[in-house]
């Protein structure tokens, strides 16, 4: 707990031990976390020191003030800030032995079980499905990358832990139809695949050449969760192409219309051509991300509360634990704090909340 600040920190400060302990015991899916957004601090000092000396000095430098935001805690004044910190950890992670020892220790600081304040012991969460884009160096193909992935995952039982494979809206045709392959491939030869993500800077690309691409994975029985409506300059053109293929969970969908959620997700509306209104995909909330990013300005603003109104389910998640500083426990702290540090929901709502979460993972336990 010692690594969280900002929003998630000051929630969790102001809990009781009984509701910090209350918290610690529910059964929590983390379904949207992103593997080199998620690196520990540790580690990414540890790939720092092994980096490769052949490295140009701006690289170097670069890498070194990226660390030193981090350590120091990063101040983010729109979302695009975010993305230039990302391309120093892509450096580190740019190996082969750097992808296995980054994915390890997300893992484990996910799924081992810590030290509490209560004196006893608790992971992050109880399911982990982490997200990475498969990238190729000189050092690496995007079938090894995803390969070395999966040996760390399936270290842990598929109770715990699976991939999902993103592709960046930024790719080209044959960039995404590679990637696409490959997750299905592995999924083919029983790999834990899971699933498939959109994501990447939400400035970019044509959604609307993506869709023949994202039926594919529907057709292979993959999950669909995309990143949508993140940047409020998103287009309603862009946000419905992502929708037209109906996927089974929405990242972030901040700045999502209100005529879209009537005409997708809402019963009543005359325009809505779903069927009976039932189509209610769950919407990957990140409270630390959304407010350190500035994509809303306040809990109080924030979309989730449209969500619970209309019983649309959702599920909290971390988002990039790196760089905005929080936990599982941290944001579920947000939901449990009473304002203004947090939205003041009952222990009831927080337990069905988790549930939901639960209920959405791509990965489903046979009983």
């Amino acid at each position: 707990m010692s690594n969280i600040t900002g929003p998630a920190a000051a929630a969790l400060a102001s809990l009781s031990p009984d509701s910090v302990i209350f918290l610690q015991s529910l059964p929590k899916a983390e379904l949207h976390a992103h593997l080199n957004g998620s690196i520990p601090i540790e580690t990414i000092l540890e790939l720092a020191q092994q980096y490769s000396s052949a490295s140009t000095s701006a690289e170097r430098t670069d890498i070194t003030d990226t660390i030193e935001k981090l350590r120091s805690g990063v101040a983010f004044h729109e979302i695009s800030d975010f993305f230039a910190l990302m391309r120093a950890i892509y450096a580190l992670t740019s190996t082969l032995e750097a992808v296995a020892t980054a994915t390890r220790a997300v893992l484990q600081s996910f799924l081992n079980p810590t030290g509490i304040s209560n004196g006893a012991e608790s992971p992050q969460c109880t399911y982990l499905e982490l997200r990475t884009t498969p990238r190729a160096t000189t050092q690496m193909t995007r079938e090894r990358y995803l390969t070395t992935v999966l040996d760390e995952i399936e270290m842990y039982p598929p109770t715990q832990a699976a991939l999902i494979v993103s592709v960046d809206r930024r790719m080209t045709d044959t960039d995404l139809e590679e990637c696409i392959s490959l997750a299905i491939e592995m999924k083919n030869r029983g790999r834990r695949v899971v699933g498939v993500d959109v994501c990447g800077d939400p400035r970019c690309g044509d959604m609307q050449s993506f869709t023949r691409h994202l039926s594919r994975v529907k057709d292979a029985g993959l999950g669909l969760t995309v990143h949508i409506a993140e940047f409020i300059k998103n287009t309603a053109e862009d946000s419905l192409a992502l929708l037209s293929c109906r996927p089974d969970r929405l990242g972030h969908a901040t700045f999502l219309s209100d005529e879209l959620k009537a005409l997708f997700f809402e019963a009543d509306s005359p325009d809505n051509p779903r069927a009976n209104g039932q189509y209610k995909p769950c919407v990957e909330i990140c409270l630390s991300s959304n407010l350190l990013c500035k994509s809303v300005a306040s809990l109080d603003a924030h979309h989730i509360h449209y969500y619970l109104k209309n019983d649309h389910p959702i599920v909290i998640c971390t988002d990039d634990t790196l760089p905005f500083r929080t936990s599982c426990l941290g944001e579920y702290s947000l939901l449990l704090a009473q304002p203004p540090l947090g939205l003041g929901l009952s222990r009831d709502d927080v337990a069905r909340i988790a549930r939901m979460g639960m209920d959405a993972a791509f990965f489903r336990p046979r009983d």
